[in-house]
């Protein structure tokens, strides 16, 4: 009788720094960064320990082009050299964006943890998944309007998409920043401070309606296949988190917007 093949999951390395080259909407030659490298791959069983050289291997035969453009191609060479069924590599890596302070209107890099992830078998379109986490200001929900009652709280959206072409992180960023009560900057001058401190208590906006917001732009883009939506919250008066969170995929019925409401 034949013996059935079987495979072992998750075999691989994980977060190997490395640089390399990363999309980026303001420049057409991408951004610099240094991304925490993993890779994991389903292989035969005879597998044998000394092959996790190959995965190193293969990270510095494509240094000269790695990056997140080049990835979803060089992927079928993991593949291939792994004698793999699936492989799936994460870059994660910070992205740094330049912003304007709200009302002195000075420079600030704010910097962006990402994730971006590619699977594939090596004969199918790979999958691609961009994740990016982005801080902001939303009003604390048990805090009230009148007499100055209001307050705010960090907040930190979390976005996951599955798209037919690739997700700026500038875009993401933009999309938070426009719904959040205050943006996250990385320097404010005393007449900055003010404005925003001001805001805080003045305007509301609870990290719920804030993902309400955020989900119903998501679902307009028509380049977006599926969606992951979640807020973790840090409030002052409490020593725990606080998350809400929402998601869109082709396999939820009623997730996506319907033709005549686009």
């Amino acid at each position: 009788m034949k013996k059935e093949k079987r495979y072992l999951e998750d075999v691989g390395m994980k977060n190997l720094p490395f640089p390399m080259n990363v999309v980026s909407k303001v420049s057409k030659d991408g951004q610099f960064t240094i991304a925490d490298i993993s890779i994991s791959a389903r292989i035969m069983q005879e597998f044998e320990a000394d092959w996790i050289d190959k995965f190193i291997q293969i990270v510095h035969n494509h240094r000269d082009r790695i990056g997140t453009k080049t990835l979803k191609v060089n992927i079928k060479d993991y593949v291939k050299q792994l004698n793999a069924s699936t492989v799936k590599i994460d870059f994660k890596y910070p992205f740094f964006i330049e912003k304007r302070t709200p009302v002195s209107k000075e420079k600030c890099l704010v910097r962006y943890l990402c994730t971006y992830s590619v699977k594939s078998n090596g004969e199918a379109k790979p999958t691609v998944i961009f994740k990016i986490k982005i801080p902001c200001i939303t009003t604390y929900p048990v805090s009230f309007e009148k007499s100055g009652g209001l307050f705010g709280q960090l907040s930190t959206m979390v976005i996951e998409t599955e798209s037919k072409k690739d997700i700026y992180p500038e875009d993401l960023v933009a999309l938070v920043d426009k719904h959040a009560l205050v943006p996250i900057y990385s320097f404010l001058t005393r007449e900055d401070q003010e404005f925003v401190i001001q805001k805080i208590h003045s305007e509301k906006k609870t990290s719920v309606v804030l993902v309400d917001e955020v989900k119903d732009e998501l679902a307009r883009m028509q380049n977006i296949e599926s969606y992951k939506v979640d807020c973790f919250n840090f409030g002052m008066l409490h020593s725990y988190g606080t998350s809400i969170g929402t998601a869109k995929s082709m396999w939820i019925p009623g997730s996506s917007f319907e033709e005549n409401e686009i």
